[in-house]
């Protein structure tokens, strides 16, 4: 292909060479440059692709696109084009190379703080009851037919986005439903194509710091550029944040959420809790008229079913196959519920910070338990204070806690354990420590009084546990399986 076919649309300057160079490829690692190909300098937190461009050039890069200047060797051929950011450009030279694949396909993307993950699944669950073949981009894997791939990150960068678009389009798929982290917004990963559906779950202070983003606002900001990008806007109506992070969009915009004002509402809110289960049902009024029932606790999943609704009325579903759905819907590691007894409720959750595991907790308390306990550690190698606020949260919310060990990468895990305790004595809370995580479920299973929810929390959809740079397996439902082959004593 020709770079003047991939730079189509895009501002540039050809600093060196011909514009009209053909090319063999994209790369943006310059350990996979090959002959012929072009070479896209990143930028990126930890390392800069320009400083790796006289070395691409001496691999045989035929082209560069640059936006800073380069020093090549002497009497190099190769074309030089300079651009106002390479990522975003990256972003539409991918998608002009994999033949604009987005336009074969309906895409939804979903963004927010909270609830991404699920209503992702939600909405795949819906549609592919309905007979549409349906992709999924996002945290926990990317599904393309029958091909399950594992997620290094929520949202890829644009040139391997393309190419799962390029894959979905190729098995046949004619619709997408994807995750869109702020971090993919901020480093133009979604640029080169528009989202045909919009959607914004929620919005809390997360993500800021190094390597993130500076502050709230930027945050906020970074949200705001998905309704820049969408053709229709579907927003929770009772988020705070709902009108901040759609000013200046370019796109239709419809609201869902529980107050009178929001076009999809949700009304009558019963909690469902049968044994080993828990769940919501509720009335569904506004643009649609009907009862659902999600098999997943909270209010907070019926603001991900209602997103999930929100997107597929646009699809024409009807509302019976919608109902039967969201009822069958299940998402691992999201409030994922493990059956082992008919007396007590076990579930697995990836609450893995203070707010999410308030969040969590505040949750479950709705369904009054006889005891609400909790399992859970903190990760290695990150904030001291996220130890302390998860302890104290899980002290203040929890009737009993089992303190226990997560990630611990490079640390000690008993370590990471005593800081957790320095937060939940802060608190009357009532706990125990039991370093080893499979020990510690074993402990809380075979605890389980008459009415109690378990939640082991952190862990979620992993199936690892990272020490000293290594990831052994461990998975909780594998480990669950095994202690209750071993014979462990439970209700």
């Amino acid at each position: 292909m020709k770079l003047t076919e991939l730079l189509a649309g895009i501002p540039y300057t050809c600093v060196q060479g011909r514009e009209d160079t053909e090319v063999t490829g994209v790369v943006y690692d310059s350990r996979k440059v090959k002959e012929g190909c072009l070479f896209v300098c990143i930028e990126g937190a930890n390392f800069d692709g320009h400083i790796f461009a006289a070395e691409a050039v001496k691999a045989g890069a035929a082209a560069l696109v640059a936006s800073k200047p380069v020093e090549l060797p002497k009497g190099v051929q190769a074309a030089v084009i300079q651009v106002e950011d390479t990522r975003y450009c990256l972003a539409f030279v991918s998608a002009a190379w994999f033949g604009h694949p987005a336009e074969k396909l309906k895409v939804i993307g979903i963004t927010g703080t909270k609830g991404k993950t699920t209503t992702t699944y939600l909405v795949r669950s819906i549609l592919e009851n309905a007979g549409y073949r349906v992709g999924l981009i996002g945290t926990i894997e990317i599904i393309i037919g029958d091909t399950h791939i594992h997620a290094d990150h929520t949202t890829p960068e644009s040139y391997v986005l393309q190419e799962y678009f390029a894959r979905m389009v190729e098995a046949g798929l004619d619709t997408v439903v994807m995750e869109v982290s702020s971090q993919a917004l901020m480093l133009h990963r979604t640029q080169g194509f528009v989202f045909d559906y919009g959607i914004f779950t929620n919005l809390e202070p997360d993500h800021i710091g190094p390597n993130e983003h500076e502050s709230f606002e930027h945050y906020l900001a970074c949200k705001r550029l998905l309704f820049r990008q969408c053709r229709v806007g579907i927003v929770n109506g009772d988020d705070s944040h709902w009108k901040q992070v759609t000013e200046g969009h370019t796109c239709a915009l419809e609201s869902f959420g529980m107050g009178e004002e929001c076009m999809l509402r949700a009304q009558d809110l019963q909690m469902v809790h049968q044994p080993g289960e828990l769940g919501v049902r509720f009335q569904v009024g506004g643009l649609m008229s009907f009862t659902a029932q999600i098999q997943m606790p909270g209010r907070f999943s019926v603001y991900n079913a209602l997103a999930a609704i929100a997107i597929c009325r646009h699809f024409q579903i009807r509302e019976q196959d919608i109902v039967r759905a969201l009822q069958n819907a299940r998402v691992k590691g999201r409030i994922e519920m493990v059956k082992v007894s008919d007396h007590f409720t076990l579930l697995i959750d990836y609450a893995h910070n203070a707010m999410a595991l308030r969040s969590l907790l505040t949750t479950l308390r709705e369904y009054r338990p006889n005891r609400l306990v909790c399992v859970f550690g903190c990760g290695g190698n990150r904030s001291r204070q996220r130890r302390f606020e998860m302890g104290e949260a899980s002290g203040t919310l929890a009737d009993f806690t089992v303190i226990t060990s997560d990630n611990p990468r490079f640390e000690e895990p008993q370590a990471i354990i005593d800081d957790i305790k320095v937060g939940i004595q802060k608190t009357s809370g009532k706990y125990i420590e039991i370093c080893d995580r499979k020990e510690a479920i074993g402990y809380a299973i075979s605890h389980g009084q008459e009415g109690d929810i378990i939640v082991l929390a952190g862990k979620g959809h992993e199936d690892y546990q990272e020490i000293k740079g290594v990831k052994y397996p461990m998975d909780e439902r594998v480990l669950i399986q095994e202690l209750l082959e071993e014979g462990i004593p439970h209700i």
